[in-house]
């Protein structure tokens, strides 16, 4: 089922393997991961079983600063976030909120910067699922 504003792209590596390569390019082009929330250890720590699942949390000032400067309410999601999640027939996926949906969601007028951000999230999704 697709999702208004979610990207979903197949990944040819597993979850592990994926949510490295992701974070490994996600720093290679000089960006921060603040934090990565792996679900499937949190449901395991309570006794319960989840697929993988993780969500890395990144980006920097100069890339979501100009949006939060148009419309403050876009700060509610930044920095971005990538979900790295496999699915009931084990096939591993990665999954992002799309720029221009989250733009027109809080009435950003700031295309020279969503297209960037757009291109970025694009190629950090390339470099951590294709082979």
């Amino acid at each position: 089922m697709a999702l208004a504003g979610l990207t979903n792209i197949a990944s040819a590596f597993g979850p592990k393997e994926t949510a490295e390569r992701l974070e490994a390019a996600i720093k290679s082009k000089g960006l921060t991961v603040f934090a990565r929330v792996d679900h499937a250890a949190g449901a395991a720590a309570v006794g319960m079983a989840l697929r993988p699942t993780e969500v890395l949390i990144f980006g920097n000032a100069k890339g979501g600063t100009p949006l939060m400067q148009a419309q403050q309410s876009i700060g509610i999601d930044l920095p971005l976030k990538a979900l790295v999640w496999q699915d009931a027939a084990g096939k591993t996926w990665l999954s992002y909120n799309d720029p221009a949906w989250l733009a027109q969601r809080h009435n950003v007028e700031a295309p020279q910067v969503v297209a960037a951000l757009s291109a970025a999230l694009a190629a950090l999704a390339k470099a951590a699922t294709e082979g």
